[in-house]
């Protein structure tokens, strides 16, 4: 099973972080990179990954303004909230619009492939995630 991701931050430092962490673990694909929520949102409607890391703070569009569109898809990925911001105001709005994981980047960034991981080892035969 290949649990395929979506990276979605405005910065440059923490998606390399991020895919130079996740390629490591076999089954995960990361098929795309989006700095902006625009481009965020156009790359999630048309590559449909299975799972979505987001930021709140990005241009254009802001992730939790992601995370309402993403709410409209027949089909939704998983999707963890990574920020710099982990104030409980923000994780119960990201958690309201649909967020299924919320974790503060500055304490918790290595529960993100420990989740990968867990995903993949639990999802279902016929590639469905266990949400």
């Amino acid at each position: 099973m290949k649990l395929r991701i979506l990276i979605a931050d405005d910065s440059d430092m923490v998606r390399r972080r991020l895919v130079d962490m996740l390629e490591e673990i076999e089954g995960v694909e990361i098929v795309g990179q989006a700095c902006q929520g625009c481009q965020a949102i156009a790359m999630i409607r048309e590559l449909k990954p299975d799972m979505v890391i987001l930021d709140i703070r990005m241009p254009e569009r802001n992730g939790i303004e992601v995370l309402h569109d993403i709410g409209k898809e027949t089909s939704r990925p998983v999707v963890i909230m990574l920020t710099n911001y982990p104030y409980e105001q923000y994780q119960r709005t990201c958690t309201e619009a649909g967020s299924d994981y919320f974790f503060d980047k500055s304490s918790e960034f290595d529960k993100v492939p420990e989740l990968c991981r867990q995903l993949i080892e639990s999802s279902l035969p016929n590639d469905n995630l266990i949400q």
